[in-house]
């Protein structure tokens, strides 16, 4: 039996998360933090936009990247078990597809981002590690934030579902009845973790509760 943080080769389980300019980078973040708390290893890119959002959404300084994400994972960097790769760096070794990686996830995933790797562009770091998971054949998870869409967004959306991308729109439930933006952020990581899939707890499922979960009221749902 392989462990939920071993792949079938007995390696660490590795993931690229990217974090582009859409809103919602708070979700990234928490992302990294949960798979970094399964004994996954993370390669992380983050777009131009993507710090510009950091910046404005979770108060990330812009100037200095590296102690910025040091700030918030530092033991992780510290043993290796999350990489920092500049989106400008198009030789970093996520962009061959000799290097083995589990697949990678865009969370969240600007339609700018989207309408790149559906096309096949690979100008940067974070479109070419995209295109790499697609000709390798492995693992690619978009987590669209944006609203509302138009027709190339979604024709976008279903190109790439149809290449076998899984489409994750950034949509919290609220059967659960979240008492905090966290716990409606987890719902989104836990639905992505469900996707790749990773073993976790961020958040109850349906008719896991005894108190009603299970037993929505019909009246309020049409």
């Amino acid at each position: 039996m392989v462990s939920d943080n071993e792949s079938a080769g007995g390696q660490s389980r590795r993931w690229v998360v990217g974090i582009t300019g859409a809103s919602g980078s708070v979700y990234g973040i928490r992302l990294c933090e949960a798979l970094l708390e399964a004994g996954v290893h993370v390669h992380l890119i983050v777009t131009e936009a993507g710090w510009r959002v950091l910046k404005e959404e979770a108060g990330w300084g812009t100037s200095r990247r590296q102690a910025a994400i040091a700030d918030r994972f530092g033991p992780a960097l510290e043993q290796g078990r999350l990489l920092y790769h500049p989106v400008g760096d198009i030789g970093a070794t996520i962009a061959s597809g000799s290097f083995r990686v589990e697949g990678m996830i865009v969370m969240p995933c600007s339609m700018g981002t989207l309408s790149a790797i559906a096309h096949g562009s690979s100008d940067n770091l974070m479109t070419r590690a995209a295109d790499v998971m697609l000709k390798e054949g492995r693992k690619l998870l978009i987590v669209p934030r944006e609203t509302p869409l138009h027709a190339i967004h979604l024709e976008n959306m279903l190109k790439l579902a149809r290449l076998g991308v899984r489409i994750i729109p950034a949509m919290p439930a609220f059967y659960n009845r979240p008492q905090s933006m966290g716990e409606m952020i987890d719902f989104m990581v836990g639905k992505v973790l469900d996707a790749i899939p990773l073993n976790h707890d961020l958040y109850r499922r349906w008719g896991d509760d005894g108190n009603g979960l299970g037993s929505p009221d019909h009246s309020r749902t049409h």
